[in-house]
């Protein structure tokens, strides 16, 4: 039996709904507040198989089978426990660990290592917090009305204005320092000093998923401190593009109501967590990213963007909106008052206020035709022109014939437009974001091994290549000469694998569709696909750190070079060389 850390395994116990693993078997119906259905172990017409989703577990008053969502893959599967936590590991999009046996030591022991680092520094925000020092802290929580409870739950804190602090605790508590800094919870300066990164801010811990404290955000206490907002660095532990703020504490809340509210900042969450919304998240960004998205597909099918009401929110509510569509969500946006965005809108009028807001949501594809309509003068030909081009890009990425046909007819009466015009120009639009794929003779050329073998095993293992890609993102793929197939096929959901090749077939061209054909067939041993998500990683990261030394080079050769800016290249270089030295460990 594979074996794999305890840790690994309750975030795969987390992560994996046990409705969603036991409905790719068995047709369940809702009874209150538990699922029923036939016994996938024992013949039967009447339903006597419950599962429990908020206990985690099913139990067959016939056969009297149970037991929690491991047991019912190992009994589905007719498999060992740790195959059962691989299988819903790459369900659910998570990176499998080596299993016990094969795993290096040194890596396990870096990576424990670095998560005690932040369960040990979110501890001593905390205190420092409560104490004297944080006065000042608790004095901005108080007026910007986050109660005593919210920053329990949230678990905030603050670091102090002293230069090493936080370092030399973490070194006294056994975190040695070469992992206080690839923490980024130190800064390495020249001389080999190690400082604390985070230094008199308000301190906002980010956790997976399970609670597991794995990076910070820190707030600027002074006016005058740069930048207002001060993130971890990406780790080995940590990857921001990955990571939704507040899930940990909102997930049931959100596979209960099948949505999740998706707001932009972590007081934007506070308040609006605290006003009685449970069940949401945030990006702490401007935008999501498709791995956040397919984080989200595993709690659920609708989304409410709620971003700040100014154009930048606005315009990343439009770029959000269409990420989620393409990955199958149903989407609404949620429009506040012009000036406002969660935090200071919840503290004006309220939760009740905001609650009914997110009920009143837009559905998205009438927000970006108001939104997209008032940038053109629809009265002018040369501005319905725009405007239709703008919405005919849109309407190509809709999966649904129905909501093309749907959205056609509103645009068509916004544009003022013949209808079947503007169908036409829809199924133009579809066909040509179809054909612009990379064809059979850049397919054949310049394909690294890593691409080769994963395009290969989508049509030969779709089971292991789809979870395996789901877990690449955008900048893994820039620049590949697949990296516009790759992206169609990450655009499907780890549910389609059954039904590959034909449903990645059907967003390719014909020609496209023949040169994947002929490249699996002269396939005959591809590569694990895990291998080559990792292996396309590391290229990108060799990618970026070459960047930097560019950007070092260019930098270095100024008589009066930017000391910041180069302590900054350096810092990131040396990021990108530990993630490196991590993949290929």
């Amino acid at each position: 039996m594979a074996l794999y850390p305890q840790s690994f395994i309750d975030e795969v116990r987390t992560a994996a709904d046990i409705v969603l693993v036991v409905q790719d078997t068995v047709p369940l119906r809702r009874a209150g507040t538990t699922y029923k259905g036939l016994c996938p172990f024992h013949g039967e017409k009447t339903p006597s198989f419950t599962v429990n989703r908020e206990r985690g577990f099913f139990h067959c008053f016939g056969c009297g089978v149970g037991g929690d969502v491991f047991k019912f893959v190992e009994l589905r599967d007719k498999v060992g426990f740790g195959e059962a936590v691989r299988t819903l590991a790459q369900r659910f999009g998570l990176t499998v660990p080596a299993p016990e046996g094969r795993r290096d030591p040194t890596r396990e022991a870096e990576r424990e290592a670095l998560l005690r680092a932040h369960e040990m520094a979110a501890a001593w925000f905390k205190q420092h917090l409560r104490a004297e020092a944080g006065a000042r802290a608790a004095a901005m929580l108080a007026a910007r009305d986050i109660a005593p409870d919210t920053v329990e739950a949230l678990g905030l804190g603050y670091a102090p204005a002293s230069r090493d602090a936080l370092v030399r605790h973490l070194i006294k508590g056994g975190i040695a320092r070469p992992l206080v800094v690839r923490s980024g919870l130190g800064l390495e300066r020249e001389g080999g000093e190690v400082i604390d990164r985070f230094r008199n801010r308000l301190m906002i811990p980010i956790c997976r998923e399970s609670g597991i404290v794995v990076a910070f955000g820190g707030r600027a206490m002074a006016d005058d401190q740069q930048p207002k907002y001060l993130n971890s660095p990406e780790t080995p532990i940590y990857t921001k593009g990955r990571t939704l703020y507040g899930l940990n504490l909102s997930r049931q809340a959100i596979r209960e109501r099948n949505t999740a509210v998706v707001v932009e900042g972590y007081f934007d969450f506070a308040q609006a967590w605290q006003g009685g919304v449970r069940h949401l998240v945030a990006t702490c960004g401007t935008a999501l990213t498709p791995a956040q998205a397919q984080t989200l597909r595993r709690f659920a099918r609708n989304v409410v963007l709620s971003f700040d009401a100014d154009s930048a929110g606005s315009g990343a509510a439009a770029k959000s909106s269409t990420l989620l569509v393409e990955e199958g969500f149903d989407v609404a946006v949620a429009v506040l008052p012009g000036g406002d965005d969660p935090d200071t809108f919840v503290r004006r009028e309220g939760g009740d206020a905001y609650a009914k807001a997110v009920e009143e949501a837009i559905p998205y594809l009438d927000f970006l035709l108001e939104r997209t309509a008032r940038e053109h003068d629809l009265a002018k030909p040369a501005g319905r022109r725009a405007f239709v081009e703008q919405m005919l890009a849109v309407a190509a990425k809709i999966p649904e014939a129905t909501a093309r046909d749907q959205f056609a007819d509103r645009l068509a009466h916004r544009a003022r437009i013949s209808e079947e015009v503007i169908r036409h120009e829809i199924r133009r639009a579809a066909v040509a974001k179809r054909t612009s794929l990379p064809g059979q003779a850049q397919l054949g050329r310049s394909l690294r091994p890593a691409e080769r073998h994963l395009l290969a095993a989508l049509l030969n293992a779709p089971a292991d290549a789809l979870p395996a890609l789901a877990g690449l993102d955008d900048e893994d793929l820039e620049g590949l000469a697949s990296a516009r197939v790759l992206r169609e096929a990450r655009e499907l959901p780890l549910s389609a694998a059954d039904s590959l090749p034909g449903a990645l077939f059907e967003r390719l061209s014909e020609e496209e569709v023949r040169a994947l054909t002929a490249l699996a067939a002269g396939q005959e041993v591809p590569a694990a696909p895990a291998e080559c998500a990792r292996a396309l990683r590391i290229l990108r990261y060799q990618r970026e750190r070459a960047d930097v030394q560019r950007a070092l080079d260019r930098l270095q050769e100024q008589p009066s070079a930017d000391a910041v800016e180069v302590d900054a290249l350096l810092q990131r270089k040396s990021e990108l060389q530990v993630r490196i030295e991590a993949l290929n460990a």
